[in-house]
């Protein structure tokens, strides 16, 4: 066991392949509410954040409350509509984080989706209960605050340098650099490995079975390295 005591993981775009889904339903929703329709990237660039978020990112000049409902309301009928059948985990997940609940690791997630969207993949998943802690944007700070990382850290009675946040967003790096959490990026997400290699994260990675080679030999990772 290295340094670390809680692996605290995004849920869309590094546990879960789902970031298509939410392109589409952004899209989608921006369509309905008689919106412009926003580039595959642009949408990719705010995956992470929560809605409210979001939306004020895609569109800062919507300030009108009814609308910006509307929009979350159009957004959460498509994406549900896709999530009939959960989106598929990426490959080596379920086996990853069941070989480091075998090492003694803690395991958390910390994401930009709701409470309620969370717990309905997590029972999809056969998952209800599995993590030791989960933060949702809706019942904390959005990303990248830094609070719902200090929230898991009091849970877990563990400290920043013992925890490793996992994500596929420079806000998920960018919330561990202002909690003082070591970061591995995925290059396989939302986000490119270019952009994410410009948030310097301590480790970065193309594969989710990456993660647990570097875990049990960290020694021969190389700080803010593609490997």
């Amino acid at each position: 066991m290295d340094k670390y005591k809680v692996l605290i993981f995004d849920w869309d775009g590094t546990l879960a392949d789902s970031i298509e889904r939410i392109v589409h339903s952004i899209s989608r929703a921006s369509e309905a509410c008689g919106l412009l329709p926003l580039d595959d990237n642009a949408i990719k660039g705010i995956i992470g954040l929560g809605l409210p978020e979001a939306i004020a990112v895609l569109y800062p000049d919507v300030t009108d409350v009814a609308l910006v409902e509307a929009f979350r309301r159009a957004y959460a009928e498509h994406y549900l509509q896709l999530e009939k059948e959960p989106s598929a985990l990426y490959p080596g997940v379920r086996e990853g984080l069941a070989r480091f609940r075998e090492m003694g690791y803690l395991l958390a997630v910390a994401t930009g989706k709701g409470r309620r969207g969370l717990n309905r993949v997590l029972d999809a998943h056969g998952w209800g209960g599995y993590f030791d802690v989960t933060r949702c944007a809706d019942e904390t700070a959005s990303k990248p605050d830094p609070l719902m990382l200090r929230e898991i850290l009091a849970h877990c009675g563990v400290q920043a340098e013992q925890a490793l946040m996992v994500g596929d967003s420079v806000f998920d790096i960018e919330m561990a650099r202002r909690a003082g959490v070591d970061s591995v990026a995925v290059s396989y997400g939302a986000q490119s490995a270019a952009v994410l290699q410009a948030c310097e994260p301590y480790l970065a990675i193309d594969h989710f079975s990456e993660l647990g080679e570097w875990l049990c030999a960290p020694r021969l990772a190389k700080v803010g390295a593609y490997v």
